[in-house]
């Protein structure tokens, strides 16, 4: 995307202006001439406060021409594969696209979730019974653990896993899991590595308490404290939680309400496009991560799931954004409730 310039509002502008390091072309009283002159193809509406300040006539004229208007949110969300929590505002969930969820598309991936999490099972069993044998012989404990996690529509089920950590991790409570953590056995920073702990998980899909691709679900000591935390943390649960994620394979292990925050708004920007085809992106991430041991990193978005937003003409005028520094941390207040 290239960036014709910033249009501030009238009166406001001077020659040779800059914001964010790119130039001022003009006012938004000119706001049409600018268009027609840089034959720009979007306009990206950064106003933080729209009362009585949108040139919201001049915007439904270049509308109806063809040019695309967009909120700064849409854009910002499309270029970084997350919901930006910091900006958004509840009237953005509502009347931006996406968030589409047919009947008809969530009972075809209950289907393929079903076949897979079968195929899964088989697949994998020689390797659970390695694992298992493993485990076994590096001490005593259970080998496979159970754990209650939140999930659809907010109710609980028992999530199963592989034991990748000393039988006395939890004796003073529940804990995050932390990079380094001094409870995981020799053994489990393997499994861990190589995501083999999670395993036994194709019965949570089987059964119909998870799917391949969704929110990582939490436990419900963390959904308490979160959800009265971070504004929005119970969307998460509208769909099946899933073996791996758009947060999982974005974002590294976290062990913080700040993280949880962070990888919320990943799990909202796949909720805005869930499809097949990002389930497929998603999807095929993991495996480099199962097969490389290589762990998550941020990663761009596929081109497809852009390609409305990232492919057109590339030329916008965002007008003007306040600066980042006093913005953010006071939104990021109102997203991350103290």
């Amino acid at each position: 995307m290239r960036v014709v310039g910033l249009v501030r509002e009238s009166g406001a502008w001077l020659p040779n202006d800059e914001w964010f390091g790119h130039r001022v072309v003009g006012s938004t009283d000119k706001l049409e001439e600018l268009v027609a002159k840089h034959r720009v193809s979007r306009i990206i509406v950064a106003l933080e406060d729209r009362r009585g300040r949108l040139p919201i006539e001049a915007l439904v004229r270049i509308r109806v021409q063809g040019v695309r208007v967009e909120d700064i949110n849409t854009t910002m969300s499309a270029l970084s594969g997350r919901v930006w929590l910091e900006t958004v505002k509840p009237s953005w969930f509502v009347f931006s696209d996406g968030f589409r969820r047919s009947t008809a598309t969530l009972a075809s991936k209950r289907i393929v979730d079903l076949i897979c999490g079968l195929v899964g099972l088989i697949l994998s069993a020689p390797i659970m019974i390695i694992v298992a044998v493993l485990i076994r012989l590096c001490g005593k404990g259970p080998i496979i653990f159970q754990q209650t996690r939140v999930g659809l529509h907010g109710k609980t089920f028992n999530l199963y896993k592989f034991r990748s950590m000393r039988v006395d991790a939890e004796a003073n409570g529940a804990q995050w899991a932390q990079w380094n953590d001094p409870r995981i056995t020799r053994l489990g920073k393997y499994l861990r590595k190589f995501r083999l702990d999670e395993l036994p998980q194709f019965w949570n899909v089987i059964r119909g308490e998870m799917g391949f691709v969704g929110p990582r679900p939490e436990r419900p000591e963390f959904v308490e404290l979160l959800r009265n935390k971070i504004s929005y943390y119970d969307e998460r649960h509208s769909i099946r939680p899933g073996l791996t994620g758009w947060a999982q394979v974005s974002y590294n292990y976290g062990g913080s309400v700040e993280d949880a925050y962070r990888k919320l708004e990943y799990d909202l920007f796949y909720l805005k496009n869930m499809s097949f085809l990002f389930d497929g992106a998603i999807l095929l991430k993991t495996v480099r991560i199962v097969l490389t041991g290589a762990g998550s990193s941020p990663l761009a978005i596929p081109k497809e799931l852009a390609s409305s937003r990232s492919r057109s003409s590339p030329l916008a005028i965002p007008m003007e954004p306040e600066p980042v520094s006093s913005r953010s941390q006071s939104a990021y207040q109102n997203g991350l409730r103290q």
